[in-house]
């Protein structure tokens, strides 16, 4: 998993809306990237939801929000549009983002081990590097923990009061 004040892992992935994400040219903003294991599960929608919730929120304090998994485009436009999300989720149906931030891993149910991707969310901020790191996030009150830390890592929107 990287670690905070290193820079964070470039990649370019496909986005919900039809257009491709760098996360490079998005210097300037604080960027959250939650990693989580998949589309229209009970956790990933909740969290899913709670991002897009708090989407305006997220705005007014400068940052840029994005889920990642490893399900398909199509997979993705379906959780979209069902769960009527607003936050854009990219797909990393390769795992090469999920391995390079750390969340492609070996888990184990019931038993049985298999390799998946651990529910993580890191801040990115406005230079590139990692500001923050939740590794095994639980769902409730996290988007809330992740908007405080946002708002602390931008002093000048701080006072804009959000969900």
């Amino acid at each position: 998993m990287p670690e905070i004040s290193h820079p964070a892992a470039d990649f370019t992935l496909p986005s919900t809306g039809g257009s491709d994400v760098t996360l490079s040219a998005l210097t300037g903003a604080p960027v959250v990237l939650f990693f989580y294991p998949r589309d229209n599960t009970p956790g990933c929608t909740k969290e899913s939801v709670g991002f897009s919730e708090y989407g305006d929120a997220f705005a007014a304090a400068g940052a840029l929000v994005f889920g990642i998994s490893k399900d398909s485009m199509a997979s993705h436009e379906k959780f979209v549009t069902k769960k009527g999300l607003t936050v854009p989720l990219l797909s990393d149906e390769h795992g090469s983002t999920c391995e390079d931030y750390g969340v492609w891993i070996e888990k184990s149910m019931y038993g049985k081990t298999f390799m998946g991707i651990q529910r993580a969310t890191f801040l990115i901020g406005p230079d590139g590097t990692i500001a923050r790191i939740w590794p095994k996030v639980k769902v409730p009150g996290h988007v809330e923990e992740v908007l405080d830390a946002v708002r602390a890592l931008s002093p000048a929107y701080s006072d804009v009061s959000g969900q």
